[in-house]
């Protein structure tokens, strides 16, 4: 065997203890939020068929995966998203399910992709969807629930921004613009570059897809204006009036749910995924200094393309990697991500029996609880015990142990107290008895 260092593949990421902390972290708000919204979890395989991606965004998907052909002979892929699994998913149990379905996720995705900030490899993915509505307030929910999995982590109104559109009410001022309906997805992929590229290179795009110079100057500025303007400037059409009410009626909702500071109107969303049919939004941080932390909408065809079922359908993702950096950019990582709430110090390997019992008695109590592996004095043993970020030491000597105490030191304020050891296990399940769920009904 060859010797030297064997590194990473780039991309991918190692997560050491604190990395993986602030994972947990980050996860645990996600639940807890897709649990207050009456969300279930889910998940599948990380490897699937090669033609559930291809079905549904062409044969040039095919070079940004990690595709080969497994020891069957099948054409196989490691997922790059969450959503056509969903459907197939979905698909399976559908007629059973009572509607509106509520899922959520939280999968490994893979994509073969130069790596650049924001964007690895590999990433962890929230995905919420909710299936079988079609009023706004489904779209107006499914916005809500992505800015409170932000709001659980510590982000608020001045951190980020919602980026609300919707495809009908831009395919319907295309309409009014005069450009052929055979146009409209080259013309919504150039708007998608709009802001990455600027508008004289999006003009080519126009060009090639036969929007002339005048119609590409009204389209601009159409795309520009506030939802009210732009009705005002293009109104009259029955498709652009009726976009723009379904439109409106998000925003009340989300006005409604106490979120009006959080999103805004702006027409040059149009994500440049064609499945979407209906109401788009992306989340961003309020600086720009990031790649976009969320995106998604309404695609009430997907499911029927993928799975065969007709149902609508609208959800999200909400990638790890552009959090975790915004995070830390807000000074939102905790800075305890680990916890040891007890330390136990043994003066002498007389008192190891007690504390090895006194352990275990607190461990089952639900207590995070330290002790030395080896026998090592007083002062090291403190040592380590501030080094964990102990909240507090249990001392165990032979004079305490005989009258059965310990003496119990607060790591914080550095107050003592000596405590029975039977007393002591009692406050331990007390507490845990306070904090949990079937004490507070």
């Amino acid at each position: 065997m060859s010797s030297g260092e064997i590194r990473g593949l780039p991309g991918f990421r190692d997560f050491f203890p604190e990395e993986f902390a602030l994972r947990r972290h980050i996860f645990s708000a996600w639940r807890r939020v897709g649990a207050r919204y009456g969300f279930t979890e889910y998940d599948g395989p990380p490897l699937e068929p090669l033609e559930l991606y291809t079905r549904k965004s062409g044969e040039e998907i095919v070079g940004q995966l990690y595709a080969f052909e497994d020891k069957g002979g099948r054409d196989v892929a490691l997922r790059p998203e969450m959503t056509p699994t969903f459907a197939r998913m979905m698909a399976a149990r559908a007629a059973g399910l009572p509607k509106p379905v509520r899922w959520f996720s939280i999968p490994q995705l893979f994509r073969y992709e130069r790596p650049q900030r924001g964007r690895l490899r590999e990433h962890f993915q929230l995905n919420m969807d909710i299936v079988g509505e079609t009023d706004p307030l489904a779209d107006a929910e499914i916005i809500a629930a992505g800015i409170d999995a932000l709001r659980e982590l510590g982000l608020g109104a001045a951190d980020i921004v919602v980026r609300v559109s919707d495809r009908r009410l831009v395919a319907a001022l295309l309409d009014a613009l005069g450009i052929p309906v055979r146009e409209h997805l080259a013309v919504f992929a150039a708007i998608d570059r709009l802001e990455r590229e600027g508008e004289d290179p999006i003009r080519g795009r126009l060009a090639a897809a036969g929007v002339d110079g005048k119609r590409a100057d009204r389209l601009f500025e159409a795309l520009r204006l506030p939802l009210a303007d732009l009705m005002a400037a293009h109104g009259g059409e029955r498709p652009l009036e009726e976009a723009a009410a379904g439109l409106q009626t998000v925003f009340s909702y989300l006005d409604a749910t106490g979120f009006a500071d959080f999103v805004r109107f702006d027409a040059r969303l149009v994500r440049g995924l064609a499945y979407y049919t209906g109401t788009v939004f992306e989340i961003w941080d309020r600086r720009d200094e990031l790649r976009a932390i969320c995106g998604g909408g309404r695609y009430d065809d997907l499911l029927r393309a993928l799975g065969g079922v007709n149902l609508p359908a609208l959800g999200f993702g909400m990638g790890d990697v552009v959090l975790a950096e915004l995070l830390r950019a807000r000074g939102l990582v905790p800075s305890e991500l680990r916890r040891v709430d007890d330390y136990i110090i043994c003066v002498s390997e007389d008192e190891r029996p007690t504390a090895l019992r006194l352990a275990r008695a607190l461990r089952d109590q639900g207590r995070h609880v330290l002790y030395d592996l080896r026998a090592r004095g007083v002062g090291r043993q403190f040592k380590a015990a501030n080094q964990a970020g102990a909240a507090r030491t249990i001392v165990l000597g032979p004079e305490e142990v005989g009258r059965g105490v310990v003496s119990l030191r607060d790591m914080g304020s550095g107050a003592e107290r000596e405590i029975a050891i039977e007393a002591l296990t009692r406050a331990a399940a007390a507490e845990v008895e306070r904090a949990s769920p079937e004490s507070s009904e």
